[in-house]
This record gives structure tokens, C-alpha cells and sequence, in this order.
């Protein structure tokens, strides 16, 4: 039997859900950014699949979804892998009948090197990670979204994809891509009842720290310069509150652009 969560009154008032009956995908929604987006979108009624190379964490984040009475499904995915993206699209259809929301939040940092220092490996990586990821997930969804004449795109950027000294040259040039990316799609697609838009968080507090190895001396050095003026450190409750904006109706007239969410502090460049 099928229960409609259309509204819940408090003190007389309802109060509506504004992702009800949606079905959204969250990549890295095993910890940070994105278990916060995958948690809030569930408690605004959307049906959720947690996306994760931490298979363990998501089907720990999956467990508390759950208990709250949302609805969520845990998928191991390396956005890396071809395979493992369509899958976790392919699930989204096959658990819920369909996809309306896709947020490409998975992401690796670099360890701050600078040009002359990048190896090839670590680049290509990244880029499979940070760009190549969001490419192939967008072009599943965007088949869906044409079938139906409606869906959302959000992608986490970066501060580091419209500044230069954020991160390193690797990390930077990646999350650039992402907001040219992000542009491009919503621009193309904007009459075709989709939207693709970015967020652009800025210093966050999450675990992308375990992703960097062996930090590059002179390209942290020069970062310290941009980083010593961050007003304060987000949480990653912040940042999905912004992807629920997103997400809802109320960003109807949102489409192709960057949501800058920093606390103020590229603004003093």
C-alpha cells in the first residue's frame, strides 16, 4: 500500500515536502557533503540512492535514512568505472522506476602540486574521478530526463574551479572543467525541462584531507596565501541545504550557473 508523506503539520501548519516521490541519486554519500545531501533529500521525501566506493559507509548512512523513515538503497560505485556508473543509474530506474534528480558530489583532491611537479597518473586520476565521473553520469541521466521532459543536475565544483590557488593545478584545472561542464549542459538542454547547475563549496569540513598524499611543499606554501583569509569552515549540512535549493522547485529559474557557498571568502578577490 502506498502512504503519501504530502505534508507534516506542525502547530497547525503544514509544512511540504519538497522533494516528495522524487528519485534522486548522490555520488560519494558515504561521508561529508554528500551523506548530508543524501540524509536531507530523504527527509524532504525524495527516494535516495547512496552512492560510494565505501560501500560499508553508505550502507551505514542507508541504516540511518531508514530509521528516520526515509527510503534509500546503498551501490558501490567507483566513478571511475564505466560500468560502475551506469549501474548506479540503472539501479536508480530498476529500485524506483525512474531518476529526477542526479548529484555528482564524488570527489579526490590533489596534494597541491603545481605544474612542473604533476605526474601523469595522479592527473589522469583525478580527472577520471573529478570530471570523467561527472561526464558519463550526466550522459545516462540526461536520456532519462529527455524521455520524461524533466530533471536536475547539480555538481559539486569547487572554489578551486573558479580560482587558482585553492588546491593544486590538477585539482583546479578538474573542477574548472566541472563548471564548464555544468554551463554547457544547462544552456543545452534549458528547454528541454533540465537544469544543470554547480556548487561551488568552499573550506568544508570533511574527509577529502584522507585523499591527499605526500603534499607538495611549495604548492601548499603558495596556498597558505588564499587559504589564510577563509572567514570560516562550512559544514557539510550547509552545502546540502544549497543542493536542496537546487534540487526543489524553488530554483526553477536556476539553470547553468555556479552557487558560490564559501561564507564570504572568494569575495575578496
Amino acid at each position: 500500500m502506498h502512504h503519501q508523506k504530502v505534508s507534516v503539520f506542525k502547530k497547525g501548519k503544514a509544512f511540504y515536502m519538497k522533494l516528495e516521490d522524487k528519485v534522486a541519486v548522490v555520488t560519494g554519500a558515504a561521508s561529508g557533503m554528500g551523506k548530508a545531501i543524501a540524509e536531507l533529500y530523504a527527509k524532504e521525501g525524495a527516494k535516495v540512492i547512496v552512492a560510494d566506493l565505501n560501500l560499508e559507509g553508505a550502507e551505514q548512512d542507508v541504516a540511518g535514512i531508514t530509521s528516520s523513515g526515509g527510503t534509500a538503497k546503498a551501490v558501490k560505485v567507483n566513478v571511475a568505472e564505466l560500468a560502475d556508473v551506469e549501474n548506479m543509474i540503472d539501479t536508480a530506474v530498476n529500485e524506483y522506476g525512474t531518476l529526477d534528480i542526479l548529484v555528482n558530489n564524488a570527489g579526490i583532491m590533489d596534494g597541491f602540486e603545481p605544474a612542473g611537479d604533476i605526474e601523469d597518473d595522479k592527473w589522469d586520476l583525478i580527472f577520471a574521478v573529478n570530471t570523467k565521473g561527472v561526464m558519463r553520469a550526466t550522459r545516462k541521466a540526461i536520456s532519462i530526463f529527455l524521455e520524461k521532459g524533466k530533471g536536475v543536475i547539480i555538481n559539486t565544483a569547487s572554489t578551486g574551479g573558479e580560482n587558482g590557488a585553492h588546491a593544486g593545478a590538477t585539482y583546479a584545472a578538474s573542477k574548472h572543467a566541472v563548471v564548464g561542464f555544468t554551463k554547457n549542459t544547462g544552456f543545452m538542454y534549458a528547454n528541454n525541462g533540465i537544469r544543470c547547475n554547480a556548487i561551488a563549496p568552499g573550506a568544508v569540513e570533511t574527509n577529502i584531507g584522507a585523499s591527499m598524499k605526500n603534499v607538495n611543499e611549495f604548492g601548499a606554501g603558495r596556498t597558505k596565501l588564499a587559504h589564510s583569509v577563509i572567514p570560516r569552515t562550512g559544514q557539510p549540512e550547509e552545502i546540502a541545504q544549497v543542493a536542496l535549493f537546487l534540487a526543489s522547485d524553488d530554483s526553477s529559474f536556476v539553470n547553468g550557473t555556479v552557487i558560490t557557498a564559501d561564507a564570504g571568502w572568494t569575495a575578496a578577490f
